[in-house]
């Protein structure tokens, strides 16, 4: 996390092409965090989180932003779409379990963490169960010759079962007999979540026995693996660990926060928006949400919210919420420039994943430069031409265009196919002239 705005910045730009007022205000709201991590314990308290409230059409990059910078931080990250809860008394989700969700990703990632910290103890305990099982153990009375033909037979077999030669020969193992239900759905209320997992615990006390499976040794690795990072993991400072996380360096992404917001001049709006407005309210102001792993305190989980208030505004919610989201940051629409840069500078662009795919079939696929212009060119007509869709435009826009070379890959195997302007212009030419054609071909 010890990374400064400007190498943050620097980093979202290999994937987000402009949009800089949006990189910096994020850059700087975490390096916050980092910093708030190092006062005195006694002022930690009182510095909250600065939310952020971003306004842009569809497709500019406000998702993007905060999905890289989370996951370049490690920091537990969750994306809820707000027009999905529902005021309390109404059918449908609470927006308490948006924080149940972050605190699942939280045991998620710090899960991966531990194991990847004891990777090799893993990897021994299921060698030697693997190992015990093609070669059983001798009994104490063996002779010294038998234990030493037994010692070398079982470094073959390690030898082996390393290098991958046994993979396809089966095994009979012994694994738990899972004995609970694990449902995994942060919508259900606490209590019948607390339900579940005492009677979890009670089955797993009464139930102990395995059961045999006759395996492929590839598929045993896997099995054990399981069963012995349960056994070596602590699963309580796991969720110590992941609860402190969240609290601490949590982000909740609430997208089309617009949905929600409520115009005075529509009188004929649903009445349960301003009630999730309301609901919503406390949980970004700072709370206590009981989850299934502890209770959890939001006052300093970082929320962005996202929205294109093209019917609303920011002004339209609720005055307690827009103050809970003191930063506002506009994000441009994309023009072609900026599209060009999208399919040309970024790292893992569109143009690199379709010469990946194509690869696959032994099919080498160039794009000419004045073809990248092209698309971007005809992406742009098209969000002008109907609703702006962003660089969302360009999956459709090039998929057009390249849909008969991927056909035909395997009719063009082991030769180059090149990608002019005249097969763009060809392609998609006369489908954006057409408003009717765009709007339900592209």
């Amino acid at each position: 996390m010890d990374m400064t705005p400007r190498q943050i910045v620097e980093y979202l730009d290999d994937y987000i092409i402009g949009q800089n007022n949006a990189k910096k205000t994020i850059a700087i709201a975490l390096r916050n965090r980092y910093r708030r991590m190092r006062v005195d314990p006694k002022l930690q308290e009182e510095i909250m989180p600065k939310n952020i409230l971003m306004i842009g059409s569809t497709g500019v990059g406000k998702t993007e932003i905060a999905r890289r910078m989370a996951k370049m931080m490690g920091l537990p990250f969750v994306k809820v779409e707000a027009s999905k809860y529902t005021e309390v008394g109404f059918v449908g989700r609470d927006v308490e379990s948006m924080v149940r969700d972050l605190v699942y990703e939280g045991i998620s990632l710090v899960t991966k963490e531990y194991e990847e910290k004891i990777k090799d103890k893993i990897d021994e305990e299921v060698t030697k169960k693997i190992v015990e099982k093609l070669v059983p153990p001798l009994p104490e009375s063996a002779s010294d010759s038998a234990k030493e033909s037994f010692i070398k037979t079982y470094n073959l077999m390690e030898k082996k079962l390393l290098s991958g030669e046994l993979d396809d020969k089966k095994i009979e193992i012994e694994v738990p007999k899972k004995a609970h239900v694990e449902i995994i759905d942060s919508s259900i209320p606490f209590d019948m979540s607390s339900m579940q997992e005492s009677l979890n615990k009670m089955l797993g006390s009464l139930n102990k026995e395995k059961i045999k499976k006759e395996v492929s040794i590839k598929d045993a690795k896997v099995l054990l693996r399981g069963v012995a990072s349960e056994g070596l993991l602590d699963t309580e400072a796991i969720k110590i660990e992941a609860l402190k996380r969240c609290e601490n360096g949590g982000i909740i992404f609430i997208d089309e926060i617009d949905k929600i917001a409520t115009s005075k001049k529509n009188n004929g709006q649903d009445p349960s928006k301003e009630g999730v407005q309301r609901d919503l309210l406390p949980i970004v102001e700072g709370s206590s949400v009981q989850t299934k792993f502890g209770q959890i305190k939001t006052d300093h989980i970082l929320f962005i919210a996202a929205g294109a208030f093209h019917v609303s505004k920011p002004s339209d919610l609720i005055p307690e919420l827009q103050g809970r989201f003191p930063l506002r940051v506009e994000l441009e629409s994309l023009d072609e420039d900026a599209l060009y840069k999208i399919l040309t500078n970024t790292k893992n662009s569109l143009l690199r994943q379709y010469k990946a795919l194509l690869a696959v079939e032994d099919v080498e696929l160039e794009f000419d430069n004045e073809a990248i212009k092209a698309f971007a060119k005809y992406s742009v007509m098209a969000n002008e031409k109907t609703e702006d869709i962003g660089a969302r435009r360009l999956h459709t826009v090039i998929e057009k265009v390249i849909e008969d070379i991927s056909f035909d890959a395997d009719i063009n195997k082991g030769s180059k196919v090149v990608v002019t302007e005249e097969l763009v212009s060809s392609k998609l030419e006369k489908i954006v002239d057409s408003v009717d054609t765009t709007r339900y071909i592209l």
